[in-house]
């Protein structure tokens, strides 16, 4: 090492040189923080993670120090030795991982479902002894620990959620007959005894004895009143009885240690919890887990069947020859939670009579988890499945289908059948609900009375489980199962009538046909790019809430009720601070107002006389109102009185005649004109025009039967035109597209023409350089997006489902439709999958595209690191085995059947033979690591950082460039970095408080 000034001193701890603490310059920077000890920078990059500069993004280099005896080739000896003790641990990973997976993946899942089975079809005590034996038989392995994977994953989400409602009964309080029945018991636990009168106060309010909810005053229509503060003050006078059982959890809470709970969660982790920490801790788990799994199975499971069917076979409506139902084992235990939670009341009712306190308070407790259990089974499952099903009914007719063919279907697949049903009903419900919030957005708050506001933030669905009474949400289920049904009826039953009768050769919609593209192909069309594509669009709500305005305001106008259906204008505050206030009061009332509507479908009565003024108290900040407010973009929030016009009860009829009316219009252009508009493209784009069509189908109406033509009738007819027909996704794809850029346009027009004349050219010219500045941009995605997925997927086909499929002796036939429809779900899984892999250049490729964004649109970049390297492999790949097959091979061959063979055989070798050399490499370069790694494990001594030489002037150019993009790639790193430690700390957080309050 070079002399060093006496003023050179150390950036990090500012001291000089010392003999045995030399200065060195590892980078780039000059100045006063060019030097730097070695220590100092060795315990900055284990603190800081980093090998490189963070100025100057220049890499630190050391230069090992051996010891001096070591050779200049290591040892044959200690080559083998350290070949061995590698070979020795990766064989006592793989066999420590071996037992990790054949625990997780065979042992618990294959343990929980031959307990289930056996349980459910053991006919006798004898073979439920056997069941230890049972459970090690080797037949039907994988079949049963792929069903045992659904049977933990079940009991799982059964435990989470028994835990979740326990911490929703601590925390929200249980109902208020279970509250009284705890009230003296927590009175004599409680070492102070002040909260007992607060605890008994709650009685004093008018109650039942499930809740006090059926004696709340009902939502009604008000004419120039705010709703009555009854309920505000009933739950004012509540609020202690609630607090009573937090006191006592608090009192609970202070007999434990946190430390020792924190000190779990910080032991406890997933790897460890896992078994992937190398140890055999996670045996103690895996035992656990089978023992919960088996007293749930036969706790929740097991014994309500045997309530159920015990009954069910007294009433001789079950015999063990005829089942029930296909699924009678699922129905027979629901029927066996029902006869439970009937049996459950009948003993609180009678340890209530006898004064049995904690008893009382037990079965309570039971009743609430068997009637959360039932209700959330109904409205998850049964509710979104009864609406799959009778939107299937409803749309036979526009499918060509029929009740025979559905049943067929349903024997056939019992299980597939109700899981689609089951997903279709629940997209309905989801957008039946998003529809409902887009109308609380246009609607005055009130009106919607009927349905419950899934935005607002005190709406919780478990609190209301708990503690609503069990005949009100039975009312609800039927009133918002037929909302559901007579919405479907007017969406789809009755406009698919009406075009069967007035435009009979239009239906049904052809969904299969001769084309050459199949039904996965179009499936994954329609998943991976149209869909994301529709629902990604912000402007659909827009244009929708706009048009719902339009409406509303023209009805309103029509019957007279502008005042009921709209909300008033909002005047300009004169005093904000009372407006706030008013505003915050009024919020309040609306909410306690519409939380305690039912769904009921007949209209309310008429309003109570006004109550006398009573003087107003001082409101409480109502918070949940601002947050609201805030949550709910710009719906406005708070009770708005209205003016009752005359004959109010036949405008509120004539209105829901007219929104039926607009439903079923609006639900017929929707099944037509996108479709119809589909159909007259496809047609000028295939060359048939509608003559033409009809001609051909008419001339397919004709079949020759025996010499004879014997004319078909007329439904073979109709069938013979659909099987003409393109496929309706073609058609309504491109009739929906087209009909949205046309709404666009329209909309830009409206919109543009108050501005007059300078405006809209000065428009013109900014989307004119718009359109240029993003054009090659634009231009070069869409090219890759087409020929990327293309090869991708051909040599897909060519290299897997080719050699596969098609025999030698038969010609296979490319469809590049379907390439390229399967390339594009190819590429997904692929950009996926890298992202998700280690740090490579395509990754950062990758990374750094999606980051810019077309905003900041790098076409060099992308041609130069991303484009031209994936395209250039992929032909490559595809061209360099057929040049072999057709150029080169021909010329040693001259048997046509060898030659025909290499062309099919050659991509397959092709893939195995580079694929070998891939991996060869790889082993030569983890053997050059390994060979490293025992020089340096025997022989190295230390290490000394290496001082930054200049070099000459091209070499400092090109030193400097690439310095400038490690810079960059440093501070694009640097952020990624910080973001997923941040990430990692975050989840590693999360994970632990989850495993803490599981414990």
């Amino acid at each position: 090492m070079d002399d060093l000034s006496q003023g050179d001193i150390c950036r990090v701890c500012r001291c000089e040189a010392q003999p045995d603490r030399p200065l060195f310059y590892p980078c780039i920077c000059t100045g006063s923080i060019k030097y730097i000890h070695q220590d100092c920078l060795m315990q900055w990059m284990r603190y800081s993670h980093k090998e490189y500069c963070e100025l100057c993004g220049y890499r630190f280099s050391f230069q090992p120090i051996y010891a001096p005896d070591m050779p200049r080739v290591l040892p044959l000896k200690d080559v083998l030795v350290g070949l061995m003790s590698a070979v020795l641990e990766g064989a006592r990973c793989w066999l420590h991982y071996s037992l990790v997976g054949m625990a997780w993946f065979g042992v618990v899942p294959l343990s929980a479902y031959r307990t289930y089975r056996y349980l459910f079809r053991a006919s006798s005590f004898d073979m439920i002894l056997t069941l230890p034996f049972d459970i090690f038989s080797m037949e039907n392995l994988a079949a049963d620990a792929f069903r045992g994977c659904f049977v933990v994953t079940c009991t799982l989400l059964s435990f989470i959620g028994l835990v979740w409602l326990r911490e929703q009964i601590l925390h929200g309080g249980g109902p208020d007959w279970l509250e009284r029945e705890d009230a003296p018991l927590q009175a004599a636990a409680a070492a102070n005894p002040a909260p007992a009168p607060a605890a008994e106060a709650a009685p004093l309010l008018p109650q039942d004895d499930n809740n006090n909810a059926e004696n709340a005053p009902q939502d009604v229509p008000m004419d120039n009143e705010a709703p009555a503060a009854a309920d505000i003050e009933g739950q004012n006078a509540a609020a202690p009885a609630a607090a009573a059982p937090a006191v006592d959890a608090d009192a609970d809470e202070q007999n434990w240690n946190p430390m020792e709970w924190d000190r779990a969660a910080e032991e406890l982790t997933w790897e460890r919890l896992l078994g992937l920490d190398g140890s055999l801790v996670f045996l103690e788990h895996v035992f656990w887990i089978i023992s919960l799994n088996t007293m749930f199975i036969f706790t929740f499971a097991f014994c309500p069947y045997c309530v159920g069917n015990f009954i069910l076979s007294s009433m001789d409506l079950l015999q063990p020859e005829k089942p029930l139902l296909h699924f009678h084992g699922l129905i027979t235990t629901l029927f066996g939670y029902c006869c439970i939670g009937l049996t459950l009341v009948v003993l609180h009712f009678f340890a209530r009579v006898f004064r049995l306190r904690r008893v009382c308070w037990f079965i309570g407790l039971c009743y609430i988890v068997v009637k959360v259990s039932l209700l959330s089974v109904v409205e998850i499952g049964v509710l979104p499945l009864i609406c799959g099903w009778w939107l299937d009914i409803c749309s036979l007719p526009l499918l060509d289908a029929s009740l025979k063919d559905r049943k067929a279907s349903f024997k056939a697949a019992p299980g597939t059948s109700l899981f689609v049903h089951w997903m279709f009903g629940m997209v309905y419900v989801y957008y039946f609900a998003a529809f409902i919030s887009l109308l609380r957005e246009v609607l005055r708050p009130g009106v919607l009375w009927i349905f419950r506001n899934v935005n607002d933030p005190d709406f919780s669905p478990i609190q209301e489980m708990i503690h609503v009474p069990i005949v009100r949400h039975i009312r609800r289920l039927v009133a918002s199962a037929m909302i559901f049904g007579f919405a479907v009826f007017l969406m789809l039953w009755l406009p698919i009538r009406i075009l069967q009768v007035a435009w009979p050769n239009f239906l049904p919609y052809a969904l299969s046909g001769d084309a050459e593209v199949n039904d996965l192909s179009l499936q994954l069309l329609l998943l991976q790019i149209v869909l994301p594509g529709f629902f990604e669009q912000t402007q659909t709500r827009i244009w929708l809430k706009g048009l719902l305005r339009i409406w509303c305001t023209a009805v309103a106008w029509l019957l007279g009720i502008r005042s009921y259906l709209l909300p008033a204008p909002e005047p300009e505050p004169e005093n904000p601070a009372a407006g706030e206030e008013g505003g915050e009061n009024a919020a309040g009332e609306n909410r306690n107002q519409e939380g305690e509507a039912e769904g009921a479908a007949a209209p309310p009565p008429p309003p109570p006389p006004p109550p006398p003024p009573v003087e107003p108290a001082p409101a409480p900040r109502n918070l949940a109102a601002a947050h609201q407010a805030m949550m709910q973009r710009d719906a406005p929030v708070g009770f708005q009185p209205y003016d009752k016009p005359s004959l109010f009860a036949i405008r509120l009829c004539a209105l829901l005649s007219l929104m039926c009316l607009s439903i079923v219009c609006a639900a017929m252009l929707t099944l037509t004109v996108p479709v119809y508009i589909g159909r007259r493209l496809m047609m000028l784009w295939t060359g048939q025009p509608g003559e033409k069509a009809a001609g051909a189908a008419a001339a397919a109406g004709a079949v020759e039967v025996a010499g004879n033509l014997a004319p078909l009738d007329a439904e073979g007819a109709r069938k013979n035109e659909r099987l003409l027909r393109s496929h309706e996704l073609y058609t309504a794809e491109i009739g929906g597209y087209l009909c949205w850029i046309v709404c666009r346009g329209v909309a830009v027009v409206v919109t543009l023409l108050p501005q007059g004349r300078a405006a809209i050219v000065s428009k013109l010219k900014h989307w004119a350089r718009v359109a240029l500045q993003y054009a090659l941009p634009v231009l070069t995605l869409l090219g890759i997006f087409v020929l990327v997925p293309l090869l991708f997927g051909l040599l897909l086909e060519l290299v897997v489902v080719i050699p596969l499929r098609v025999p030698l002796r038969k010609t296979p036939i490319h469809f590049l439709w379907q390439d390229w429809a399967l390339g594009v779900l190819y590429s997904k899984i692929a950009i996926a999958l890298t992202l998700m892999g280690p740090d490579w250049h395509l990754k950062r490729a990758l990374e750094r595209a999606y980051m810019d964004g077309l905003r900041d649109f790098d076409l060099k970049f992308v041609m130069r690191d991303l484009a031209v390297p994936v395209v250039t492999t992929f032909g490559l790949a595809l061209a360099a085995p057929y040049v072999l097959a057709h150029m080169v091979f021909p010329i040693f061959l001259a048997d046509a059947y060898a030659r025909h063979a290499i062309a099919r055989l050659v991509y397959p070798v092709s893939f195995i033979v580079v694929g070998s050399i891939c991996f060869v490499l790889f082993q030569i370069k983890q053997l050059k690591k390994l060979y490293l790694s025992i020089k340096v494990d025997k022989y190295l001594v230390g290490q000394r950082l290496v001082n930054y030489e200049h070099r000459k002037k091209q070499q400092q150019q090109q030193q400097q460039q690439q310095e400038e993009e490690e810079q960059q790639r440093a501070a694009r790193e640097l952020k990624e970095l910080q973001e997923r430690e941040r990430e990692r700390e975050r989840e590693q957080l999360a994970q632990e408080q989850d495993l803490a309050e599981l414990l």
